[in-house]
């Protein structure tokens, strides 16, 4: 996408302003966290302001994103991508405390750890049929041949969304986070929310068991859910169901394909996953967040002003050194950590354990069926940056 330059406004300090555009980091292609952990090493200060992309605040160290997650005084969710699009409000996510947590208690029986633990049978049922599938191929796309089916059939069975439909809403997805033009965003909103509008009525007239069914029925403030509160719910749900854990899985099997002695580390201690995964997720994260500013407020002697825009590189908080020691390297048995990778405070994603278990259990299952494998010679992984960090191809042999 071809950012757009704003004029850096008054109140920013003018040794603060360093270009910056987050969909097109530089070295993105080659590695997607080492390219934003290059505003470490080039000493960039720890909040930096960017004039492209409408101009915004960057915030690059753990510290500080954690303590604006939980900062809902002077932060708000309302918008929350680079350049600003007023869109209809995607709930829960654009409410900021105490409204909040009256839409997302809707969402979280479905997330719930009784929920995740019934859907484990089936995420582990469909990632062994797959594996079993692929093994005896001698290799694969990894992106399109098990990333994009394992997540994304157990998201869509949640929401009870149709198998032909999974292409259609995995691009519309992609738009969203990833978009070519500043135009893209507000052009799929649009369909995405239309799509919804028409799966909403359908489940009015003919109820089902799945999460959209139950949305149709949530009550919010003593008062049953709006047509806007209700699309922009299931919107919410669709895009980051369609997305997050397709990209982290990516990312893992990335790793895993380049370094043999984690994957036999995995393989003789497969009791060691639920860790691998922490350490993964820590190392390899792909979401970056966008705050606006709700009122004036210095913070470290930097001023921001109400309606500025703050996109926090979550995808940093992980790496950053004053935070984890050696945080490049890769430590299967390194105390779990506390990061950014789901977000923090309120907003920290209601998926966020169904995504590791899904993770465990690709980890689990493919290492026992495909122990060894790596990047088909010739061949690379495609990265792209954006709202959400992507690896969007890997063709992997064994």
């Amino acid at each position: 996408m071809n950012a757009t330059t704003a004029t850096v406004p008054p109140h920013v300090p003018r040794e603060l302003v360093f270009d910056f555009d987050l969909y097109n980091v530089p070295g993105v292609e080659e590695d997607y966290q080492l390219a934003l952990k290059q505003l470490h090493v080039q000493g960039r200060p720890d909040i930096f302001w960017t004039p492209l992309n409408g101009g915004h605040w960057v915030v690059t160290r753990g510290e500080d994103m954690y303590g604006f997650f939980a900062d809902h005084e002077h932060f708000s969710s309302h918008t929350l991508t680079v350049p600003k699009i007023k869109h209809e409000p995607l709930f829960p996510i654009f409410a900021d405390p105490p409204e909040h947590s009256v839409y997302r208690a809707l969402l979280a029986p479905a997330f719930s750890p009784k929920a995740v633990a019934g859907l484990e049978g089936k995420a582990r049922a469909l990632a062994i049929r797959l594996a079993e599938d692929l093994a005896p191929r001698g290799g694969c796309e990894f992106i399109a041949d098990f990333a994009q089916h394992l997540p994304i059939e157990v998201f869509m069975g949640i929401v009870d969304l149709p198998a032909a439909d999974r292409t259609m809403l995995l691009g519309w997805a992609d738009a969203m986070v990833r978009p070519d033009t500043p135009e893209m965003p507000m052009q799929t909103i649009k369909k995405i929310f239309a799509y919804m509008a028409e799966k909403i009525a359908e489940r009015r007239a003919k109820p089902g068991d799945d999460l959209i069914s139950t949305l149709t029925r949530g009550q919010v403030f003593g008062r049953p859910l709006t047509d806007q509160e209700l699309v922009g719910m299931c919107s919410l749900v669709l895009i980051g169901g369609m997305d997050t854990v397709a990209s982290a899985m990516g990312f893992a099997a990335h790793f895993l394909a380049k370094n043999p002695d984690h994957r036999r580390q995995l393989i003789e201690h497969p009791e060691l996953a639920p860790k691998a995964v922490d350490e993964l997720l820590r190392r390899f994260p792909i979401v970056n967040q966008g705050r606006e500013v709700k009122k004036d407020y210095e913070y470290k002697n930097i001023p921001f002003k109400q309606g500025d825009m703050i996109v926090m590189l979550t995808t940093l908080h992980g790496l950053d050194e004053r935070k984890f020691p050696d945080p490049l390297k890769v430590d299967f048995t390194r105390p779990t950590p506390i990061h950014s990778t789901f977000g923090n405070g309120p907003h920290r994603c209601p998926g966020s354990n169904l995504g590791r278990t899904e993770l465990k259990v690709f980890l689990q299952e493919w290492l026992k069926r495909i122990p060894d494998f790596h990047i088909t010679p010739g061949a690379k992984a495609g990265m792209r940056s954006g709202v959400n960090g992507t690896i969007y191809r890997l063709p992997l042999s064994w």
